[in-house]
């Protein structure tokens, strides 16, 4: 520290060095304490970290498509369990008769219930369940392109689409011709 009157710097405390294993880079390594050089930004952030973000008072916005895609899944088993059993209603009754047309008051409900009951096992799947959340916070981290960027990028695929089919008709235009000139055809 300077002894000067007229030194107007701010004292500054002395540095204490770092433990081995401190600092930005042993702690995305995952070694040492959390201790971040200053000015650094951090470079990964542990696995306690993403959990704090979960256990907020907010959901995650990525959860909204997970809920989505389970009521998704649960309409499509839904659907296909309607048709499976207006079907094997359909084949029961070509072989008995009296049991008539498939009934749709019966058979809708049903397939409902089979929808339901099998979103509802998946969802209580720890495994599936963690899945379907990995998937979706993974896609929510993807930088989706602008509308203009992907104009741009379709006018470069039609215009580099259609030199190529111009390049190969004259080829093969040019190619026929020589062709012709040494066979004779």
């Amino acid at each position: 520290m300077s002894t000067d009157p007229d030194d107007k710097r701010e004292p500054t405390a002395p540095a204490e060095p770092e433990a081995e294993g401190t600092g930005a880079l042993a702690s995305a390594a995952g070694g040492g304490s959390s201790a971040i050089v200053p000015g650094s930004a951090p470079l990964a952030t542990t696995a306690a970290e993403d959990d704090d973000d979960l256990q907020g008072d907010v959901m995650p916005t990525y959860r909204r498509y997970v809920y989505a895609a389970y009521f998704a899944a649960a309409l499509l088993v839904a659907f296909l369990a309607d048709r499976f059993l207006d079907f094997g209603w359909g084949r029961l009754a070509a072989w008995k008769p009296e049991l008539g047309e498939p009934r749709e008051e019966l058979t809708m409900p049903i397939g409902a219930a089979i929808g339901a009951v099998v979103a509802l096992y998946y969802w209580r799947n720890a495994s599936t369940r963690e899945l379907a959340d990995s998937v979706a916070q993974e896609l929510s981290k993807v930088t989706w392109p602008t509308k203009n960027e992907v104009m741009n990028n379709t006018i470069v695929v039609l215009v580099t689409t259609a030199f190529a089919t111009v390049f190969f008709a004259l080829m093969d235009r040019f190619w026929g011709f020589v062709t012709n000139l040494v066979y004779g055809t």
